[in-house]
């Protein structure tokens, strides 16, 4: 069998290092994709412009405007004297959160009465205003002087992202989300490449049969994708902080499983598209878009209605981007993943296995599907 696949297995690596646009995309845009998104993309919701209306003007009120001040979530952009102020620095877009404090912010609190402190939050970016709600709430919920009773003692522990960095989260599906494009864009040229050249007539005089023919095409592209995947862990180790809390070999055998999967899905696209053009848009629909929104990625699955959270059970992504995260968040074990195993194993199965089909019915009608 390998007699017969190694000549494949020879043109195919010596055609990638020819062909610098692939030779880039698979080894060197996921890694730079991971460094741009992963700074780009943030949800760590700090440094918010504050605008502050002190009626009162006491030791008692700046004091607690320091309260919000000393933490890194807000800073003070602006100290204003009317409500016309606010609405115009909101409007603006200069400042998100506007804190007023009442003539009698002291006096009520000294007397046990409840005290209002009108809060005006930017609602534009919902994600954001919830999150400074959020701060807002905590911040004003432990300054209370007037308390007698001793409050309960919470000690919260979060585990496997205990500073909640958003690039924890982040990176492991940014790294779904880039070698899956890569590696399908890439292999989703080879036989319409062999198509535009001419050179489909030497693989239709071949002793290969479909399948050898699949393998040896995809052998080159696994190695090659595995060296990118691993530029992409060192990176995400050395930028993000991001390392690997449980065993390399689960997380190996994921990698495998998903890229050859993708492998097979660019090389069933490359049989059904005649040019490379209608390629690269076939695999970006079918690729980026799922993969971005229905993998878990950004999106929670379970915040989704019933029928989309239906269809992502059958976007490879979700889970490879279980098993990143398993791996390198939690530590977790061959019991937790074996279920995203069984099904990156049936889908890489059947991704090759369609792609052979597709490629014995190209070659016994002479490269015209």
């Amino acid at each position: 069998m390998w007699a017969l696949i190694k000549p494949v297995v020879k043109k195919e690596f010596r055609q990638i290092r020819r062909d610098k646009r692939t030779l880039g995309m698979l080894l060197f845009i996921p890694a730079f994709l991971l460094i741009m998104y992963g700074y780009a993309l943030n949800f760590d919701v700090k440094h918010l412009a504050l605008a502050v209306l002190d009626q009162e003007k006491s030791p008692r009120s700046q004091d607690f405007i320091e309260r919000f001040l000393v933490t890194e979530y807000f800073d003070l952009m602006r100290v204003v004297e009317s409500d016309r102020e606010i609405d115009r620095l909101m409007g603006e877009g200069t400042v998100q959160v506007a804190l007023v404090i009442p003539y009698d912010f002291s006096r009520s609190l000294l007397a046990g009465r409840q005290t209002d402190i009108q809060v005006i939050i930017n609602g534009e970016e919902t994600f954001i205003a919830g999150a400074a709600a959020g701060y807002v709430s905590a911040i004003a919920q432990s300054y209370s002087p007037s308390i007698i009773v001793r409050p309960l003692d919470l000690h919260p522990r979060i585990w496997f992202n205990p500073e909640l960095r958003s690039a924890r989260f982040l990176v492991p599906g940014l790294m779904a989300f880039v070698l899956m494009i890569t590696v399908v864009i890439s292999t989703a040229f080879s036989v319409v490449r062999e198509r535009e050249r001419g050179s489909i007539e030497q693989l239709m005089v071949s002793p290969l049969n479909p399948a050898a023919l699949v393998v040896g095409k995809t052998i080159p592209y696994v190695l090659v994708s595995l060296v990118s995947a691993h530029l992409v862990l060192a990176f995400g180790r050395l930028f993000f902080g991001v390392s690997i809390k449980g065993q390399y070999g689960y997380l190996l055998a994921g990698m495998i499983l998903f890229l050859v999967g993708g492998l097979g899905v660019g090389l069933l696209i490359s049989t059904v598209a005649r040019t490379q053009q209608v390629a690269f848009m076939i695999a970006i629909i079918t690729t980026m878009l799922p993969t971005f929104v229905l993998s878990g990625f950004v999106f929670p699955i379970r915040n989704m209605p019933l029928a989309i959270q239906a269809i992502t059970f059958v976007i490879p992504a979700r889970y490879f981007l279980a098993i990143l995260r398993g791996v390198m968040l939690k530590g977790a074990g061959l019991d937790a993943l074996w279920g995203q195993m069984s099904f990156l194993v049936a889908f890489a199965a059947l991704a090759l296995g369609l792609s052979s089909m597709r490629l014995g019915k190209i070659l016994k009608k002479g490269g015209i599907s």
